[in-house]
């Protein structure tokens, strides 16, 4: 039914693409995955050594990788979820429909990822998805493995949230 086109050596697109995450294959989390598994190479984590790295899936169907970013102001350091979703942004898409992330300590290598838990996403990029989300539809896929994932709604790892809607009030 769906079609994962290669696009370039980093863009991907699911065709046709989903309308939320409710419609999403074990195919596309599958993908989003080794997205985001192939991303974590490109982490820079020289502080905290802790490496992290997404795949976002948008409602175009195109999916954007990020890895986190660290710097020696720390402040200034910037996570995978939000790299990835700021790439998108930057490039017109509004829509967040699901998210996969992978990381752990020293694990550059994606083979690293099954000796440790599951990485979630801190509370600023829950924040940051909100913004682009549906909170009852997106999904939020932490993956050791393709095979080895928990998945959440956005509603689940962030309730009571504030979002766009909240600033019409």
């Amino acid at each position: 039914m769906y079609r994962i086109e290669k696009k370039t050596e980093y863009a991907l697109a699911v065709s046709p693409p989903p309308a939320s995450g409710d419609e999403l294959t074990e195919e596309i989390r599958a993908c989003l995955i080794e997205q985001a598994m192939g991303a974590l190479k490109n982490s820079f984590a020289p502080y905290s050594h802790y490496n992290v790295a997404a795949a976002a899936l948008f409602s175009s169907g195109r999916i954007y990788t990020g890895a986190n970013i660290e710097s020696a102001a720390f402040t200034a350091t910037v996570c995978a979820e939000r790299n990835a979703i700021h790439h998108a942004a930057a490039m017109g898409e509004r829509r967040l429909i699901a998210i996969a992330i992978v990381g752990g300590p020293d694990s550059e290598d994606a083979d690293d990822l099954i000796k440790y838990d599951y990485c979630t996403p801190c509370g600023i990029c829950r924040q940051v998805m909100r913004d682009f989300a549906d909170p009852h539809t997106m999904r939020i896929i932490c993956a050791r493995s393709a095979q080895d994932y928990r998945e959440w709604t956005l509603e689940e790892m962030l309730p009571e949230s504030f979002g766009p809607e909240d600033l019409d009030k």
